[in-house]
């Protein structure tokens, strides 16, 4: 990946007044809390700013568009809305867009959760995402780091990443759980996955689940790559409240499982995203819980 470009509140006032000097009066300021992918302003009270970093997430910026203008009224929660779509300018080289700000807090941010009530909720949500019609998507591939592709496309990164912790992890059950993972295969219709169902990209507001954000890893595919909170947030009865309103067979559990096992090796052994306790923690889950 290309190195990330720094995106400061000053780059992105000049960007909006000089694109859309229509909103040039509001103030800016950037969210308390950012994203891996792109990075977000406020603009006013009612609007936000979305940036994407680097390269790789800028080729996102059409299809999530394309993709959320389906979308909206058509999931039992909210999803972004996109009213206008800038260009690179004043150094920024990329693609960007102007959203409506949706209320709400993140799960990650939101204590004593009723993590069953959310379970529920996310499971319900996935299986209606799945049943829409999926002409206005995209099928998986490199736009979506291949999410909705089959998880054997990482078993490269999987293998070297055992290699790198061997004698710090159990590296024969997680060959056995990945095994699992890559032996089945979606064998119905692609269907409409969301690409990075975590935490930070689900609101809550009221105590239940009222928004889906960041579609960037959107498309069409296999759906497992959608349900890895099971090991990475859901536990006890909250994990099987999940499983059973998400649905799905036991292959595609298998798979799903395979995905946060994917997920946790490459952050663990450095390869990938902010390490920490936080994925041993999800290790530990992936290899004492099979679903």
């Amino acid at each position: 990946m290309s190195r990330p470009v720094d995106i400061d509140a000053a780059v992105v006032a000049e960007l909006v007044e000089e694109q859309f000097p229509r909103w040039a009066h509001l103030p800016v300021r950037a969210v308390a809390r950012q994203g891996w992918d792109n990075r977000t302003f406020r603009l006013g009270e009612d609007l936000s700013v979305r940036l994407p970093v680097a390269e790789s997430y800028a080729t996102a910026v059409q299809k999530e568009s394309r993709a959320l203008e389906f979308l909206a009224g058509r999931l039992p929660v909210a999803v972004p809305s996109v009213v206008a779509l800038g260009e690179p300018g004043h150094g920024y080289p990329f693609p960007w867009s102007i959203r409506r700000w949706l209320d709400g807090d993140t799960v990650d941010r939101v204590a004593g959760l009723d993590r069953v009530r959310l379970a529920v909720d996310l499971g319900g949500l996935l299986r209606v995402l799945r049943s829409l019609p999926v002409h206005a998507g995209q099928a998986a591939g490199r736009h979506s780091f291949f999410r909705g592709s089959h998880p054997s496309v990482y078993s490269d990164d999987v293998h070297a990443a055992l290699q790198r912790l061997d004698g710090t992890v159990d590296t024969e059950i997680c060959r056995s759980v990945w095994f699992a993972a890559t032996s089945s295969v979606w064998e119905s219709s692609p269907v409409w996955f969301h690409g990075d169902v975590a935490v930070g990209n689900l609101l809550v507001s009221d105590g239940g689940l009222s928004a889906m954000i960041d579609f960037g890893t959107c498309g069409v595919g296999d759906p497992a790559c959608d349900l890895v909170m099971a090991w990475t947030y859901f536990e006890g009865d909250a994990r099987d409240a999940f499983r059973d309103a998400a649905g799905l067979d036991a292959a595609t559990w298998r798979r799903a499982r395979g995905w946060a096992l994917w997920k946790a090796l490459v952050t663990l052994s450095g390869g990938s995203g902010p390490g920490g306790v936080d994925s041993r923690r999800v290790l530990h889950e992936v290899l004492t819980s099979p679903l």
